[in-house]
């Protein structure tokens, strides 16, 4: 069993320093899961920062994580955190395997074309990490339906994320956003140019918010914090609106004192 204390100190230290709106929310779930939430997190976010940054092990490193949901061979330090997590929260193999493909198609540099392209590669990089985290949070009632439920979260988070990056991505040559879903708006990516854009994709995550957050009634424990993390980030979006839709270039960040707000409503 894997609880070395340096990898729970990283663990925190990555979760505070890169994620600050799911590092508030964590302050909410109950101690006896926050840490394997917390070595959770470490492993999707080294494995996503490895391959946004083209590393030259990243590859390896997927495969090390794929080798360990198939065979529970541990050969790189992802796989034995996982393995010491699985030992407490059986986790779920098949979605584990789902995000290495979201990281092998990230890689490969995949172009995101239609919607449904969007929708599957959301699912694999983010829908994946909700269903994981249930398996740690625990269900009641209908495990499928709670699933479904964090997976559309997760889906929702990334969409906020894609909405909220635009600048930063093509910036660096990555577009998420399909050119099929632009064309259809009639808009196009440029700063006060992509109202029509953002108001389209805007509706889509909200609705995938809808489903997510009606379903944290399903879970066995971390109800509060799940909710928190998931409002906190649908303020982004209403940040976005308020900003006029990316009238101009840069990244919608909502005030502190605002996420705070939402979240002890969402909380309370």
């Amino acid at each position: 069993m894997l609880r070395s204390d340096a990898v729970l100190v990283e663990a925190r230290a990555t979760t505070r320093t890169v994620a600050r709106t799911f590092s508030l929310a964590c302050r909410l779930l109950p101690r006896a899961v926050r840490d394997d939430v917390y070595r959770l997190y470490l492993v999707f976010r080294t494995l996503d920062d490895l391959v946004d940054d083209g590393a030259p092990d990243a590859l390896g490193r997927v495969a090390a994580v794929e080798a360990w949901a198939r065979a529970g061979a541990i050969d790189a330090r992802e796989a034995r955190v996982l393995a010491d997590v699985d030992g407490r929260h059986r986790l779920p193999r098949g979605a584990l395997l789902d995000f290495c493909a979201g990281m092998r198609a990230d890689l490969a540099g995949t172009p995101v074309v239609t919607e449904a392209d969007l929708d599957a590669y959301c699912y694999r990089v983010a829908g994946t990490v909700g269903i994981v985290m249930t398996a740690v949070l625990g269900v009641d009632g209908d495990a499928d339906a709670a699933r479904d439920d964090a997976a559309a979260l997760g889906c929702a988070m990334q969409r906020t994320n894609i909405l909220r990056d635009i600048d930063e991505d093509l910036a660096a040559g990555r577009v998420y956003l399909p050119a099929a879903v632009v064309e259809r708006t009639g808009g196009s990516l440029a700063p006060g140019e992509r109202e029509a854009v953002l108001r389209d994709q805007i509706a889509r995550a909200d609705a995938l918010y809808d489903q997510g957050l009606a379903g944290v009634r399903r879970l066995r424990s971390g109800r509060a914090a799940v909710r928190a993390a998931g409002v906190m980030y649908r303020e982004i979006l209403r940040q976005i609106e308020r900003e006029g839709y990316g009238a101009v270039a840069g990244r919608a960040t909502v005030p502190r004192t605002r996420k705070l707000l939402v979240a002890v409503r969402a909380a309370a």
